[in-house]
């Protein structure tokens, strides 16, 4: 599908709406959302908006897959990555976050965390969290299951271990965007190191 100007394509336009949205939202916050805001943050045409998306709650719907996949796609491993270096990695990515050009992982993550607390009111919403929720979960379950299964990791309920390093990560990210302790990632970290990957290892 070719845009207005003949120049940009339709993956280009969807990153500069998505980008402006997140803009739009660090400043206005979701309640008080416009689409005429999201537009005033683009040189584009407000109009493109209108013709790519059935209003705001369908922006905001593509926008938090968006956000979603700038972190599911981008945690990379190889095949010869041991598990414990890949645990290390998954959860640091989660907690501190890819590199972004234009605003932070903290900018990013103030954003997405507005729109999670709204979700318990908005099924749809709700929906997309939970899916992320269940493939973070499963991302890092199965790192662990496959670390029990190499011998490199005793034999643990590879589904709660995930699960709680899930939720330990959402509660330090939690903790420091509402209450603002910058500190809440690293010692969560330190943590999960201390109390739960080293407990993976088998006894000597």
């Amino acid at each position: 599908m070719s845009e207005s100007d003949g120049q940009s394509t339709p993956q280009d336009t969807r990153e500069v709406i998505m980008e402006a949205t997140f803009r739009a939202l660090s400043k206005h916050g979701y309640k008080d959302l416009r689409v005429r805001d999201i537009g005033e943050e683009m040189e584009m045409s407000r109009q493109v908006i209108h013709y790519h998306f059935d209003g705001k709650y369908d922006l905001i719907s593509s926008f938090l897959e968006y956000i979603i996949d700038q972190y599911e796609g981008s945690v990379e491993v190889d095949d010869e990555t041991d598990p414990r270096t890949e645990l290390d990695v998954r959860i640091d990515r989660c907690l501190f976050g890819p590199e972004f050009e234009d605003f932070s992982h903290w900018d990013r993550m103030k954003v997405y965390h507005e729109l999670y607390a709204y979700a318990q009111n908005d099924a749809e919403h709700r929906a997309l969290f939970n899916e992320h929720y269940d493939r973070l979960r499963e991302s890092i379950s199965t790192v662990i299951e496959d670390g029990v299964e190499q011998g490199a990791f005793r034999d643990v309920d590879a589904d709660l271990m995930g699960q709680l390093i899930t939720d330990v990560i959402h509660a330090a990210r939690g903790r420091r965007i509402a209450l603002g302790h910058e500190d809440a990632p690293d010692e969560a970290k330190r943590a999960v190191n201390d109390f739960i990957l080293d407990s993976l290892y088998p006894s000597q």
